[in-house]
């Protein structure tokens, strides 16, 4: 089963998918022990296939505030590494935690503190971990997970987060690699498969869903606006233009990116209208289009429902289609007569054609993502025996380096600098081929049959044999400092 049909499926009865995990979110007897644990990739989040936009909404981080969530999850004493993808469709959290239970517990807790209870959470979470929340990942940045297969935004989005944590502490090589792994995805099964073909945006299904809800002798009659000039925006008026529109309002705070608009667009009349006649325009209006970044309703009922009635021509009901996350347009505004309401949700009613076809591309995709996430595990398994390789060499270097000094100080000043450098460099190339042997045996790149056991195996021999103490103690160190720090900031 793939990541993504886990996490549909874990969307019925999430609760009881914790638990399968081990993790029990509502009992601290579940994490009453730190055990031994290598560190882990978790990914812990709800989408439009686990949760509505009334709940996405209010755990929504604008992009501006990304760098401010990664510094307060790695805040946390078990999260490492973090990154957030929050979207119209998703809001999605991945974090390298130290002990797996602590750190999904830490992060539910601080999803929560953004007004919504954690056992309330729990039916609409997913919990994926390790190579499970890779292929995620690299599932979304394909498109495979959103409304529209094969959607090129998302793509964008994911680049976008790793715009955002660049030179963020916190946005470490784990997370990081795993963002940058998985753009190289998204870009190969563009390449490589048909999935695009004919592939549609939120945007362009906003545009369909439109057309769908007019009256079919009046759909490239009827007077349309949108409101905000942003990416969706811009899209919206594209796929306007494609469906034969050659006039439309635009309601922006700054008339600078509607002139960027004209300047793209010469196909259709683009009006400037400031946000200050924002509810004047939408009188005039028989479809509106929402997509802002706004925080706070646009329209609601009070200002909704003195508007005129549209013409019978267009169906009597005027339209709102709001594909903001969170939402501009109130669901009280439904209530006000000849007035309809879609949200982002409703968009699926657009993409439920031709599922066939949907999932025979799908599987397409799916090889190529098999193999980037085998070869992104290779990598990342290959990063637990560093501290090991680290440990030994200095470990070898220092006895090196002390034998050498104490056969340099035998003969005094009766070497030269050249022999002197010739026993230097005779001693390096001693203890560069003894240690040859170990450390090709603590790789484990993909690049041969060896398989992670064989590699941590020998990482525990040589630990023991050698006293390097690095199987736990890296992580049980790294927790131990966190939590100081968490002490010494609340005193």
């Amino acid at each position: 089963m793939s990541a993504l049909e886990q996490l549909k499926a874990s969307s019925a009865d999430s609760k009881s998918f914790f638990l399968f995990w081990g993790v029990n979110i509502f009992d601290d007897m579940s994490l009453s022990g730190y055990t031994k644990e290598k560190s882990s990739i978790v990914v812990l989040g709800l989408n439009i296939h686990t949760a509505p936009v009334e709940m996405r909404e209010k755990l929504a981080i604008p992009e501006a505030e990304w760098p401010r969530a990664i510094g307060e999850l790695c805040g946390l004493n078990h999260i490492e590494e973090a990154a957030v993808l929050s979207t119209c469709n998703r809001m999605e959290i991945y974090v390298v935690a130290l002990s797996f239970h602590r750190g999904v517990r830490e992060v539910t807790e601080w999803m929560a503190k953004r007004g919504i209870p954690a056992s309330d959470l729990a039916s609409h979470l997913f919990l994926l971990r390790d190579s499970d929340a890779t292929q995620h990942l690299f599932e979304v940045s394909a498109g495979l997970d959103s409304l529209v297969l094969g959607e090129g935004q998302i793509l964008s989005q994911v680049k976008q987060v790793v715009k955002s944590g660049e030179g963020v502490t916190g946005f470490g090589r784990n997370i990081s690699g795993m963002f940058k792994h998985a753009i190289t995805v998204g870009k190969r099964v563009r390449t490589e498969t048909n999935i695009a073909a004919g592939a549609v945006s939120v945007s362009s299904a906003a545009v369909e869903l439109a057309v769908m809800k007019l009256p079919e002798h009046s759909s490239d009659s009827a007077r349309m606006i949108v409101i905000g000039a942003g990416k969706m925006g811009k899209l919206v008026i594209k796929h306007l233009i494609a469906k034969g529109w050659t006039k439309v309002v635009v309601v922006n705070r700054s008339e600078e990116r509607v002139d960027a608009l004209r300047e793209e667009m010469k196909d259709i009349e683009i009006i400037y209208r400031p946000l200050t006649e924002m509810v004047a325009s939408a009188a005039e209006a028989d479809v509106i289009f929402t997509s802002t970044a706004s925080e706070t309703l646009l329209f609601t009922k009070e200002n909704v429902e003195p508007l005129p009635p549209v013409s019978s021509m267009v169906g009597g009901s005027r339209l709102f289609i709001d594909i903001s996350v969170p939402r501009n347009v109130g669901a009280c505004v439904s209530d006000v007569e000849h007035a309809r309401v879609f949200n982002v949700d409703d968009l699926k009613e657009v993409v439920a054609a031709n599922k066939e076809d949907r999932h025979r591309k799908a599987m397409e995709a799916q090889v190529i993502i098999a193999e980037e996430s085998k070869q992104f595990g290779a990598w990342r398994d290959s990063l637990e025996t560093v501290p090991t390789i680290k440990k030994l060499r200095a470990l070898v270097d220092g006895i090196r380096i002390t034998e050498l000094e104490r056969c340099f100080s035998k003969f005094g000043d009766d070497l030269s600098k050249k022999e002197k450098k010739a026993i230097e460099d005779l001693s390096r190339g001693i203890t560069n081929k003894l240690l040859h042997g170990p450390m090709q045996h603590l790789r484990c790149d993909g690049s041969d049959s060896r398989t992670l056991s064989d590699t941590l195996e020998n990482m525990h021999a040589l630990n023991r044999m050698f006293s390097l103490e690095t199987d736990a103690s890296v992580l049980g160190q790294k927790v131990r400092a966190k939590v100081e720090q968490s002490r010494r900031e609340t005193q």
